[in-house]
């Protein structure tokens, strides 16, 4: 099975540690991951503001890029949310049906991590150990696009010497919602306030999610008030031992 990671803007830019870490968390599971250096932003941000026209030329690079593989996965709920939900839609509205139809197909392949371990390697056990309490904080792009459900949850129960916290009104928003948060700053500043209050009150010395994007935004919270509570990813989590 050929696994190609799709890195995310985010993560290529500001958080390396979140890709190599997925590729090093399947490597130890015995499966090979390219990266094709060749790939760029999937257009979800492009697409979310409504610049649709110049979303076509990414999605079409996106295509052509992992068209060859068999498996693309993504430490990214939300991107992942783009590829199945926006590519074709994208390509259909610029009236390129064919375009369409190799967007679906490679979207229909592609997975965010948790459903790559679960869903597709029928693992849940990945001989982690994490001796920390942490809580989990299921992300918009996951949860309600996706519906990953308890699939993360899953994992961490696995993770050994780690303490697993249930996090008071886990399914709310932390605000940061891409460009939400530039728009409707007051909003979003709210909303990670109460996103902030639950974690801190779970006593955990971490916060894990799917998303970079997520935990860079609670994580600025939490590190502007000194908390001492740090933010995660889940495939940082995974792969430790």
């Amino acid at each position: 099975m050929k696994i190609a990671l799709m890195v995310t803007c985010l993560a290529d830019a500001l958080f390396p540690d979140v890709g190599r870490a997925t590729v090093r968390l399947l490597e130890r599971l015995g499966h090979d991951v390219a990266f094709p250096s060749a790939q760029t932003c999937c257009g979800q941000m492009h697409v979310n503001t409504g610049y649709q026209d110049e979303a076509l030329p990414l999605v079409r690079h996106h295509v052509e890029v992992f068209e060859p593989y068999d498996v693309v996965v993504a430490p990214s709920g939300s991107c992942v949310g783009s590829v199945r939900h926006q590519h074709a839609m994208v390509a259909r509205r610029a009236g390129d049906e064919a375009l369409a139809v190799r967007a679906e197909a490679v979207a229909a392949r592609t997975y965010e991590l948790s459903e790559l371990l679960v869903d597709v390697l029928g693992v849940e056990d990945v001989g982690a150990y994490y001796p920390h309490r942490v809580t989990y904080h299921p992300t918009c792009h996951s949860l309600r696009m996706l519906r990953v459900g308890d699939k993360p949850l899953r994992l961490l129960r696995h993770v050994r010497g780690m303490t697993l916290i249930e996090l008071p009104a886990a399914d709310q928003c932390c605000g940061f919602g891409g460009t939400f948060a530039l728009k409707n700053p007051d909003t979003s500043t709210a909303m990670l306030a109460d996103k902030m209050r639950h974690v801190l009150s779970t006593g955990a010395e971490a916060l894990t999610a799917g998303d970079a994007s997520c935990l860079m935004h609670i994580g600025g919270g939490l590190s502007r008030l000194r908390s001492g509570t740090k933010t995660v990813h889940l495939a940082e989590i995974l792969v430790s031992e």
